[in-house]
């Protein structure tokens, strides 16, 4: 049996059997056993240059980028040319966009790359339709726009998150707040901090089985689920990227409708073609991807307000700042001169680990 044989093998087991105490223990073999089943599928489409080919490798710029992912004929080519000018082919059939189409936005003065990638279908994470190229870009991404079709926009959605969480992709999601310890005696040692009402100890041992696991300390500090688990588990094999549903084509139904499309979580709808709504799609991108400007001020002129320095928010110290504009700045830095939220007065001397937040202005002072 081929990989995709086993996965679906699987995959019709779990659905016939009932979940209940005396199964727990074997649908928790099984689910560990489709992940590392899935993890394998992903490692061989690495191997065979599955993440890439002609077309699909992008050079990457700007400080953060955003793949498009949707079925075909959604809109996506669209809504690249109206944020970036970037001309990708359009056309009202499926699969116009056969390779990834890169462009460029400015916006907030920060430069963000956006990827028209082709549209997938169902089936995409065992290779249908190139599926597994396209969902091996959006990996790389900073954030996904899912482009949906506002006629049919909650079966879309499901089908393209299954796909990617297929492919290790948790979206608008963090990492299980669980800590594991591998010992190399004296078995599984489990301890919480909340109640689990969805996991029980026979699941548990179950996946840690599954995985070889036999002695370890294990503590869950959230309500857990068994794919909570087996995501600590797979930690290395998982991407977890922020996404906006992109809700395309409002101008095709009523205001009533429109109203309801509200009511879904992390969504903008949008008419790509008529330009309708864009910069509520920029503003939620924008808090999204938790960018950071700071702005330069060199001793003795004014501050640089249109081209600020631009980090992400994970790394945003003074040392990350010095090291955007020049590396050789960190081995002369004496001190800074922050202005902004992040100085306790105005303006305050600080160090290289100083955290600074958006729009901070600061002069660098050199020994």
């Amino acid at each position: 049996m081929t990989t995709v044989e086993k996965i679906k093998a699987i995959e019709d087991e779990m659905a016939k059997t009932q979940k209940n105490k005396a199964t727990s223990f074997h649908l928790g073999q099984l689910k560990a056993k489709l992940a590392k089943l899935r993890r394998e599928l992903l490692t061989d489409s690495k191997k065979s240059g599955g993440g890439g080919g002609i077309g699909f490798d992008v050079a990457r710029s700007g400080v953060a980028s955003i793949g498009f992912v949707g079925f075909p004929s959604i809109g996506k080519s669209t809504l690249l040319n109206k944020l970036t000018g970037v001309a990708s082919e359009v056309a009202a059939y499926e699969f116009t966009t056969l390779t990834s189409v890169p462009g460029i936005i400015k916006y907030k003065g920060a430069k963000i790359q956006m990827i028209d990638l082709p549209g997938i279908i169902e089936g995409a994470k065992d290779g249908k339709g190139r599926g597994k190229q396209v969902i091996a870009v959006a990996r790389t991404c900073n954030m996904i726009f899912i482009v949906l079709d506002v006629n049919k926009p909650l079966h879309h959605k499901q089908v393209i998150e299954h796909e990617l969480e297929g492919f290790g992709i948790r979206i608008n999601k963090q990492p299980p707040d669980i800590l594991l310890k591998k010992k190399e005696r004296g078995g599984i040692n489990i301890t919480t901090t909340v109640p689990l009402t969805h996991l029980d100890n026979d699941e548990i041992r179950a996946v840690m089985g599954e995985y070889r696991l036999n002695s370890a300390d294990i503590s869950f500090r959230c309500d857990a689920t068994v794919d909570d688990l087996i995501d600590k588990l797979e930690e290395q094999n998982r991407k977890y990227i922020p996404a906006i549903y992109v809700l395309n084509k409002i101008d095709s139904i009523s205001t009533q409708e429109l109203d309801l499309l509200y009511r879904i979580p992390d969504a903008v709808p949008i008419s790509s073609g008529n330009e309708w709504n864009l910069d509520e799609l920029l503003e939620m991108m924008w808090d999204k991807l938790k960018l950071v400007r700071v702005y330069t001020l060199p001793k003795g002129k004014l501050p640089d307000f249109e081209d600020p320095v631009v980090l992400r928010s994970d790394r945003c110290t003074v040392e990350d700042f010095c090291n955007q504009i020049h590396k050789s700045l960190v081995a002369e830095f004496k001190n800074a001169i922050v202005y902004g939220s992040s100085a306790k007065h105005q303006p305050q001397y600080v160090g290289l680990s100083h955290v600074l937040q958006d729009e901070d202005v600061v002069t660098i002072l050199k020994k």
